[in-house]
């Protein structure tokens, strides 16, 4: 049985999503905290294992995978039961770019790095990041909305979990942390009420990982 180490920090949303697909895919693995409060990820020796400096890194099968959605690609293509993508194109165009609205548009600018240099290099006062993150999380979420309530069942796309779910639940985390007002997003908040009722998502949640 493969047996996976997962380079992680509980708070990071990055590592969140791949925790879910994990669980999902029934994959066991150990889980080795990285403090990016103490900037752990900048140790020389974490660096020799992922040069970029982040979370999460995935050792397994003899790889070291870095990028959350690039190691979750890997785990549904080699673990592709249950599948996190559907099997038409055009439906995993629109699941990806739900997912990807997510990595790539919200999270970047809100990322504990992001607000650090805010709050440390340009002196930003702790009420102005948060309007910051609160800014740049509401107008994502708003475009994701959108995005996925046509085509939107329990989850956000269909009625089963998908990659773009596994990216939304931790960024829903995320927004809740910083008070992100969710009202407006009735699409986002069902999928991820769907979502965390399931023990792959739940058993994956910060609050339910070794203190760290």
């Amino acid at each position: 049985m493969t047996r996976a180490i997962l380079h992680d920090y509980f708070r990071s949303s990055a590592a969140y999503r791949v925790r879910i697909a994990l669980n999902l895919k029934g994959v066991d693995y150990e889980s080795r905290s990285v403090d990016l409060r103490t900037d752990e990820q900048k140790s020389a020796d974490y660096r020799a294992l992922n040069p970029q400096g982040f979370v999460p890194m995935l050792e397994i099968d003899g790889l070291r995978l870095t990028q959350s959605l690039a190691i979750i690609v890997y785990l549904d293509q080699h673990f592709p039961d249950p599948p996190l993508m559907p099997a038409d194109g055009a439906d995993q165009a629109h699941v990806r770019a739900l997912a990807l609205t997510i990595a790539c548009d919200i999270h970047p600018l809100n990322n504990l790095r992001v607000l650090n240099y805010l709050g440390g290099t340009l002196g930003v006062e702790e009420a102005q990041r948060d309007v910051w993150y609160r800014h740049w999380v509401s107008e994502g979420l708003a475009a994701l909305e959108a995005l996925a309530a046509h085509r939107s069942g329990a989850f956000l796309f269909g009625n089963s979990p998908s990659l773009a779910d596994v990216c939304l639940v931790p960024q829903l985390y995320n927004a809740r942390r910083f008070d992100v007002p969710l009202d407006a997003f009735p699409t986002l908040v069902r999928a991820d009420a769907s979502a965390s009722a399931l023990p792959a998502f739940a058993d994956a949640h910060p609050d339910k990982q070794e203190a760290q």
